[in-house]
């Protein structure tokens, strides 16, 4: 009797795939297809956009955020000093590595650095902290210029605000030129003093900043102000205001007024 010969394979029956299966667009043939061409981008994106319709999927789309917007009123040329102050922070490293923030304050009229907060946290408490402080040393401005970060926005530094009689005036969102005089004033402090120098500590930071506001009150030159320091400006400034304004031409005198009233 001859020997049987075997396969060594075994058959198994399977289940036929259902079309419907196919077109599943998570577990179906047409979900891996599109699957694998999103992640391959040497396909044609017109054809994984074809597939992605066929299959019927859909992506939510996100709604931009619509943010009220006021009218824009243009800012004031501020004509003495002490009249309008602007606000705004910078950030910067220490030598290990530690962060650490300033909050610049600058007088409009002047261009006078009025102060330079330097810490590594500066909530609005912190801040509303350094303006009673140079509300004892020089006085508080009628109008303060920010722009809409938390330290400035919160409830801490409204309430300050109106208890003090000081206006807040915010600028638009994503528009820093409105609040141009600081954020020139950022520029050359960021090019002249920390991008010149290695603050070893924070203690080393506060006074190299402090000395830096000093020269750039006193000592530099701007061109915005004729080539004069802030100080000097500020000086001239309040002794023109203190002079007689001139008589317009044809304006009578104030004798001959007298002697008309006389003669009357």
């Amino acid at each position: 009797m001859g020997s049987l010969e075997r396969s060594g394979s075994m058959w198994r029956r399977t289940r036929r795939s259902d079309p419907e299966d196919d077109n599943d667009p998570v577990n179906g043939t047409l979900g891996r297809r599109i699957a694998f061409m999103a992640l391959d981008t040497r396909l044609d994106d017109k054809r994984v956009y074809r597939l992605y319709r066929a299959a019927q999927l859909q992506v939510r789309r996100r709604r931009r955020k619509r943010v009220t917007r006021g009218a824009r009123v243009p800012l004031p040329i501020a004509t003495r000093r002490g009249e309008r102050w602007s606000m705004d922070f910078t950030l910067d490293t220490l030598a290990d590595g530690r962060a650490f923030r300033t909050l610049n304050i600058v007088d409009d009229f002047t261009r006078e650095c009025v102060a330079i907060e330097v810490d590594r946290s500066l909530p609005g408490l912190r801040v509303t902290r350094v303006l009673d402080r140079l509300h004892s040393a020089v006085g508080l401005p009628e109008t303060i210029v920010v722009d809409n970060g938390p330290e400035f926005a919160g409830r801490t530094l409204d309430a300050w605000a109106y208890a003090r009689g000081v206006t807040l005036r915010f600028i638009r969102p994503g528009k820093p030129i409105e609040n141009a005089y600081v954020e020139s004033f950022n520029g050359k402090f960021r090019d002249e003093c920390l991008n010149e120098h290695w603050f070893v500590n924070l203690v080393d930071a506060k006074a190299i900043i402090e000395a830096w506001r000093l020269d750039y009150n006193t000592v530099r030159p701007h061109s915005s102000l004729a080539g004069r320091t802030p100080q000097q400006f500020a000086a001239l400034s309040e002794g023109a205001r203190r002079l007689t304004p001139a008589r317009l031409i044809g304006e009578p005198k104030t004798e001959d007024l007298q002697l008309s009233a006389d003669r009357m």
